[in-house]
């Protein structure tokens, strides 16, 4: 599953690790392919890579998700180059919804510092250039926003790497209105059988901290008190699940308010040439997404 981002890839890919004949990692977002974007957390080398996989028995299907591959200009290729029979799902959403969704969620995650999502928007030119990037950009990409939101040119890069019908496109309104009928539809996709009924929730719902000062503490903790009192009294990863639990303690989910109708209006009108294109190449209507 390679994005786009804020699309239900997270929702889909709960449904595909609930089924019996696919083994998908524990972790989602390992990012090894896509070596033209880069973080710290990206998993990179091949037997770290390959040990994600070690659980999996005699599932008839295995599969990861990272949702920077469709963006990735490398990825298609990489991917088809490591398993040439790969099946891939892309996921697709409303482009102005996806971007302001983005635009929340890098702000939970620490990758943007900037709250208002207009003057995040106005600055990505500077943002190219290097300037104005907030400490961990990463993927720093994932900040120009108005480029993410333009499908067309990402989903032709799978179309030409892959045959057709070894790429499945779903629309986030699909999934959203009738999820039932699009589990079954991917798991027939991928041969694995359609019966199966996993249960379908909102896993990724819009978030926030409750402090910024506590967030701020748990991403960089002061040396001297994992010196003195996290190391010599817990293993790493029994700190990594404290410090888990501590950030969940913080968080708190509240809708976002509504996208300002004007700037809602203006993205259309930027987005309209692109979604006539995609249209074009998915051959189905999805110029609504840029009408009010």
């Amino acid at each position: 599953m390679v994005g786009a981002p804020k699309c239900g890839t997270t929702a889909l890919y709960k449904c595909l690790e609930a089924h019996p004949e696919i083994f998908v990692p524990e972790r989602k977002e390992i990012h090894y392919f896509g070596t033209d974007l880069y973080s710290p957390t990206y998993v990179r080398d091949t037997d770290k890579y390959l040990s994600l996989f070690a659980a999996a028995r005699n599932e008839k299907r295995l599969g990861e998700a990272s949702v920077w591959y469709l963006y990735s200009k490398r990825a298609s290729s990489e991917i088809k180059e490591y398993c040439p029979t790969a099946q891939i799902i892309i996921m697709l959403r409303n482009p102005v919804d996806m971007i302001y969704s983005l635009h929340s969620q890098l702000l939970y995650s620490g990758s943007e510092d900037v709250e208002d999502f207009e003057k995040a928007l106005n600055i990505e030119a500077e943002r190219r250039r290097g300037l104005r990037l907030p400490a961990k950009p990463y993927p720093v990409e994932g900040l120009f926003y108005q480029e993410v939101g333009k499908y067309t040119d990402q989903v032709s890069r799978y179309l030409n790497a892959f045959e057709a019908e070894k790429v499945k496109i779903i629309i986030y309104d699909d999934f959203k209105d009738h999820p039932a009928r699009v589990c079954r539809e991917t798991f027939d996709f991928l041969g694995v059988s359609p019966t199966f009924e996993p249960e379908i929730r909102v896993i990724n719902p819009n978030k926030r901290d409750r402090s910024k000062g506590v967030r701020t503490f748990l991403d960089a903790p002061p040396p001297s008190l994992v010196r003195k009192l996290a190391r010599p009294l817990m293993t790493p990863e029994i700190r990594h699940k404290l410090f888990a639990t501590l950030r969940r303690l913080n968080t708190e989910y509240l809708p976002r308010p509504p996208l300002r109708e004007e700037l809602r209006r203006q993205l259309q009108s930027e987005f309209a040439p692109d979604v006539e294109r995609l249209s074009h190449l998915l051959g189905r209507d999805l110029t609504s997404w840029c009408r009010t």
